[in-house]
């Protein structure tokens, strides 16, 4: 919603900096330019394999939307340009616009409330892809999330939209870290706002850091020439920090 191209500028800026993207399930583009319906699931991960991607972030702290009330007083929904393009051709049902917030309302009975750890389990046997666990802030789900066999753990709290008072990801990352002992890599995502941010994360045992909200302010700002001017921005602080 940032800019007609937010997806595809977003990647190919991500591109020229050497790093990577991970698309939303709900992005405005699709998987080629997790919903409680399993044969749905097995289609993604099939779409996504065949478009290249390397690895599945499975998100499980949304097992409720969060009450996020300017969405309900604004009676917020995509635009009418704007589509899940994932699930375009899929009968999934339509957003009720009626509703205080239709996407929200839409994307609150897609979601799986009984997501739980044989699901990562099944995931791999669906797929070859690494299965990285999105979602984890405690030492306990983090050992958990290795015996189900994850292939990496991302610190998140949903930009703290989830759930008030939750705890802040770079306070949770050294607990994580420690649990996992080195088994698989742990990455922060979350609060991430300058370079200087980074190298704390690096420097807790995070083996890297996903950004969210500086994308999507400069994609607002800037388009593609936004993303890549925050992307090297982050580099410069980093290296000027170390």
């Amino acid at each position: 919603m940032e800019t007609n191209t937010g997806e595809y500028a977003t990647a190919r800026a991500a591109s020229a900096a050497g790093t990577i993207m991970t698309l939303s399930s709900w992005a405005t583009s699709s998987v080629e330019e997790v919903y409680k319906n399993r044969k749905v699931v097995e289609q993604l991960v099939r779409r996504a394999e065949r478009a290249g991607f390397k690895a599945i972030a499975l998100t499980v702290d949304t097992p409720r939307l969060g009450r996020r009330e300017s969405d309900i007083k604004n009676r917020f929904t995509l635009p009418p340009n704007l589509t899940l393009k994932n699930f375009e051709g899929l009968d999934l049902g339509k957003m009720d616009e009626a509703n205080d917030s239709g996407l929200a309302s839409y994307v609150a009975g897609q979601i799986d409330r009984t997501l739980s750890w044989k699901d990562v389990q099944w995931l791999q046997t669906i797929t070859s892809m690494p299965i990285l666990v999105k979602g984890v802030i405690t030492g306990e789900d983090a050992r958990i999330a290795i015996q189900a066999g994850a292939a990496g753990i991302i610190v998140s709290n949903h930009g703290a939209r989830q759930l008030d008072y939750v705890p802040a990801t770079i306070s949770a990352l050294e607990e994580v870290v420690k649990a996992t002992q080195g088994r698989i890599p742990v990455f922060l995502d979350g609060g991430v706002r300058r370079g200087t941010d980074v190298f704390k994360a690096l420097a807790l045992g995070a083996s890297g850091i996903f950004i969210g909200r500086p994308v999507v302010f400069s994609l607002a700002a800037e388009g593609e020439a936004g993303v890549r001017k925050v992307l090297q921005m982050l580099r410069d602080e980093f290296e000027l920090t170390m």
